[in-house]
């Protein structure tokens, strides 16, 4: 593409999506995210970089999803995705991150000297899907995507409002058609018809009901649901919350992230005791569940839990079909509980491999395993099967004696029910109602699997997050100077004691994790722990108080 033919970038961006502040943004674990106010020139920009990333990529698609996630609604975000569905690839968030921050002015020579870097052929074609979440500000901030996609003269395809993992999907599907139709509908075809084609081989049992209330966040997932409720033939009834109306707002006291932090039921409904509930985030890829008990304390099953209990059910159908000699391994991040961990690793004797915070992270490591089941706590996760792992199970569908093929087909129900991409609250939601059933487990008995240790998360703001350094999969602190001495000493006083500490991908806070014996000690050692990153990482503002 000639030098001349680019200012075009320049005319889109100073006449429509002109850079109105200095405020510096960072490609972070999940994109771009900050106020919306601040981010048109940057999804604008991010348009042109999908464009060359779709060029490098020989002309297969890229997404553009425009969501700020679990934050509240005055945040949004941006981020791309890769052809297989992935999250964009490492070394190109430094380019993300130069782009959106260049001046109008040196835009156009900025996005030439990346094309010149990546070498990417601007005579291909290109294509970029864009979606988008329910905040008022996501169709303005979509217009730019599209603007900017058009400016090096790629092919946008608007999804409208989805959530991020059906984007993901059809992005995956468009650029390898045997994993699917890369549409919503072809999505709902998908992984619903898995869910009811399983359920139907299955009988309700034991203490299971179909009774499953769901809280919505007030965003897209429960939206979805309401479409997909109506296709169930009555094998889940949901009973759906918080979708929108009624003045709720998206992800305030309620959804998946506020439930994980606060440890509350979701606001806007209640549940009767005992009835479990599945609580999504507000694009729809965390997922995680909780009960009140008859004293209406809430009982959390959060991504550990979910984790813990796909990966029993895997194991047990991958023996029962014959498909032997496949690994099968767990993915977590330092914020697991350790209960957990002890579980997966001493009772279910599955291996377990702990990486840094970011989807991408988990998501890479699982891919070394032929059965990879990757869960953050906070309930974003999946699984992920290799050729080799589908091959095994077809080729034991189709030459198993009987008990070996009924295992295995329902384990093809089950992989075609998982959307292999990204955490997906809508997928994890059926694969959990499935081992639930095929179990007969209410929640209780789920929750009874293992006891989790009490567990607090703080954060601190400091002045600048970068002064913390981590290591080992950010299990130790190790800059500044003294601070991870500190915290060890502090974590010696208490029984089964953890703790740590690591920098946040989107604000300048130091995140604090602590774990004891119980929930008192719990907290008075992540208020300690956040009083030492407070003095010694420059601490802004009020200092941490210790509980009473």
């Amino acid at each position: 593409m000639p030098p001349s033919s680019l200012r075009v970038v320049y005319a889109f961006a100073r006449e429509m999506h002109p850079k109105t502040t200095d405020v510096f943004i960072q490609y972070g674990t999940a994109g771009f995210r900050t106020k919306a106010s601040l981010l048109e020139h940057v999804v604008y920009r991010m348009g042109l970089l999908a464009v060359i990333r779709s060029r490098v990529k020989n002309g297969r698609t890229i997404g553009m999803m425009i969501t700020a996630s679990h934050n509240l609604e005055p945040d949004n975000g941006v981020k791309l995705i890769d052809p297989h569905g992935e999250m964009l690839e490492q070394s190109w968030e430094e380019l993300a991150t130069r782009l959106a921050n260049v001046s109008d002015n040196d835009l156009e020579s900025t996005t030439e000297q990346i094309i010149k870097e990546v070498n990417a052929d601007m005579g291909l074609k290109a294509s970029v899907f864009i979606g988008m979440d329910t905040r008022y500000t996501s169709p303005r901030l979509a217009a730019a995507a599209v603007h900017g996609v058009m400016a090096l003269k790629g092919t946008p395809k608007e999804f409208g409002i989805v959530t991020t993992p059906i984007l993901h999907y059809c992005v995956r599907c468009r650029n390898d058609n045997s994993y699917g139709k890369p549409t919503e509908e072809g999505y709902y075809e998908k992984i619903v018809g898995a869910f009811k084609n399983i359920r139907q081989k299955l009988s309700v049992t034991g203490n299971y009901n179909t009774i499953l209330y769901v809280d919505g966040a007030n965003g897209v997932g429960g939206k979805k649901l309401n479409i997909i409720k109506k296709g169930l033939d009555g094998e889940l009834d949901l009973v759906l919350h918080n979708l929108g109306g009624n003045g709720g707002k998206l992800n305030l006291n309620c959804g998946a992230d506020y439930v994980k932090v606060s440890q509350k039921p979701a606001t806007g409904f209640e549940a009767p005791p005992l009835q479990r509930v599945a609580s999504l985030d507000g694009d729809g890829d965390r997922l995680v569940y909780y009960y009140l008990d008859q004293n209406e304390n809430m009982k959390l099953l959060d991504g550990d839990r979910i984790a813990t209990l796909l990966a029993s059910y895997i194991t047990e159908l991958l023996a029962a079909s014959g498909a032997l000699g496949l690994r099968l391994g767990l993915v977590q991040t330092a914020y697991a509980n350790g209960a957990s961990t002890k579980y997966i690793t001493q009772k279910l004797k599955i291996p377990v491999t702990c990486v840094k915070t970011g989807v991408k992270h988990l998501h890479h490591a699982a891919l070394s395993y032929d059965v990879g089941v990757y869960f953050e706590a906070n309930g974003h996760g999946t699984v992920v099967y290799s050729d080799a792992a589908k091959r095994a199970v077809r080729e034991a569908a189709d030459t198993g004696d009987v008990e070996q093929r009924k295992s295995a087909e329902l384990l093809l129900d089950l992989i075609d029910m998982t959307n292999e991409t990204v955490g997906d609250a809508i997928s994890d939601l059926f694969l959990v109602e499935t081992v639930l059933c095929a179990r007969g487990l209410d929640a209780r008995d789920w929750l009874a699997q293992y006891t989790d240790l009490p567990c607090r998360q703080l954060k601190v703001t400091v002045q600048d997050r970068n002064v913390i350094s981590t290591a080992d999969a950010e299990r130790k602190c190790t800059a500044p100077e003294g601070l991870q001495s500190r915290i060890d000493e502090l974590v010696d006083k208490y029984t089964d004691g953890r703790a740590f500490v690591r920098p946040s991908g989107t604000e300048d806070v130091v995140r604090v994790y602590a774990e004891a014996d119980t929930q008192q000690a719990a907290d008075k050692l992540a208020a300690e722990v956040a009083q030492a990153v407070f003095d010694l990482a420059g601490g802004a503002g009020e200092r941490p108080v210790l509980p009473e």
